[in-house]
């Protein structure tokens, strides 16, 4: 009788997710040692410093773990009260790139310098996700009725087609737009009208793939878009032009084999594969660690997923759990779009390998989401049986 007593003066422990720290520690440093191995040829030869790349995305990462440790400590429902402000906010600094603030790189214009490079995009997703947690929260039931459906649906539709048409970067409004399918999948018991939105998406691609790929040459149609599913279909067709890229990408997976040429080997890196410290990283990881090294790391993606997974099973309530599924929906579709991009299992697109890829703005707000996630768990209560 006693011992009963003193278990239920016992406080209950919250939990901490150790594991899902020690996989994006791990993937963090790991990035950062890919980055330098991948980007020293190409910073010592045009910028005269080797460890330029590494510098910059280190600088963000440890940015990036303060802000995902302040975040942890805080209740995720403080969040909440603006998470319309965040919608609004990201549509305001999505509409800035076309001002004098927008800042073109490499021939895009995608970022806004305001004293650093800082690209809406990456706060569009995490806007969306805090926006989209709130909203079917407080719609309830009614997210269940076709209308309410649809009214969840077309939330992110107006981001997407600014992100789309404003920064011209379709893979992250593709990515935003699977953010806000994947959770309103987990929040609607329907799932017969996701299957209809599916086969509607899956044969709507199909026949703009078919439609290309059967034009006149002489009246193309898709721009370069068009041009780049073309050199997807056949990238020898086009090899110094669209499909370079996607072939010295191939290349490097291909001569790495199974256990790959060792750590800082690549040759692929001396100025034959463009972006390889960016888009192109994986194919650099294929190549310098092999087949062993690219299904480690995919397997510690994986490991990641399987960790979002059971905080969003065991979160406290609804709103914990929406964000716990938005934030597993953005590393699932980043990481499965760039292996298939880099891989051309999917036609080449700008898409990065999450905390791997070059790109402070993408490490900063990963590592926020991440605090996030940590916030929700923490809310999780483990009580003395």
């Amino acid at each position: 009788m006693a011992v009963r007593n003193s278990r239920r003066n016992r406080k209950s422990e919250y939990f901490f997710d150790y594991t899902l720290l020690f996989v994006v520690l791990f993937l963090l440093g790991f990035g950062l040692i890919m980055i330098y191995s991948a980007s020293s040829y190409e910073a010592s030869d045009k910028l005269g410093d080797a460890a330029y790349y590494l510098k910059k995305q280190a600088t963000s990462s440890l940015l990036g773990l303060v802000a995902m440790f302040v975040v942890s400590r805080i209740p995720y429902h403080f969040w909440e009260r603006f998470a319309t402000l965040g919608y609004i906010v990201s549509a305001i600094l999505i509409i800035l790139v076309l001002t004098p603030l927008g800042m073109e790189l490499n021939g895009a214009r995608r970022w806004l310098n305001v004293g650093v490079s800082v690209q809406p995009a990456e706060i569009a997703k995490l806007g969306m996700i805090l926006f989209l947690a709130s909203l079917v929260c407080k719609m309830g039931k009614s997210i269940r009725l076709t209308k309410g459906f649809l009214v969840v649906l077309c939330v992110p539709v107006p981001i997407c087609l600014m992100v789309w048409k404003i920064t011209e970067n379709l893979s992250s409004a593709i990515i935003i737009f699977g953010i806000a399918f994947l959770m309103l999948f987990v929040a609607s018991p329907d799932y017969r009208k996701f299957i209809v939105i599916a086969l509607i998406a899956v044969t709507g691609a199909a026949l703009i793939v078919y439609i290309i790929a059967n034009q006149d040459p002489g009246n193309a149609v898709g721009g370069f878009r068009g041009a780049r599913i073309l050199a997807w279909l056949d990238p020898e067709s086009d090899p110094s032009d669209k499909g370079f890229q996607t072939l010295q990408a191939l290349y490097a997976i291909g001569s790495g084999g199974i256990f790959g040429k060792g750590l800082g080997q690549s040759m692929q890196k001396l100025g034959f594969l463009p972006e390889q410290q960016n888009d192109m990283i994986f194919s650099i990881i294929c190549e310098e660690l092999g087949l062993f090294g690219a299904i480690a790391i995919l397997l510690m993606f994986m490991l990641l997923i399987w960790r979002f997974m059971i905080i969003a099973n065991n979160a406290p309530d609804l709103f914990g759990a929406l964000l716990v599924v938005g934030v597993m929906g953005h590393f699932a579709i980043q990481v499965i779009l760039n292996v298939a991009v880099v891989t051309n299992t999917i036609p080449n697109t700008g898409i990065s390998l999450p905390f791997i890829s070059y790109g402070g703005t993408s490490v900063l707000f990963l590592l926020i989401e991440v605090g996030l996630v940590l916030s929700v768990a923490r809310g999780i209560q483990l009580k003395d049986l």
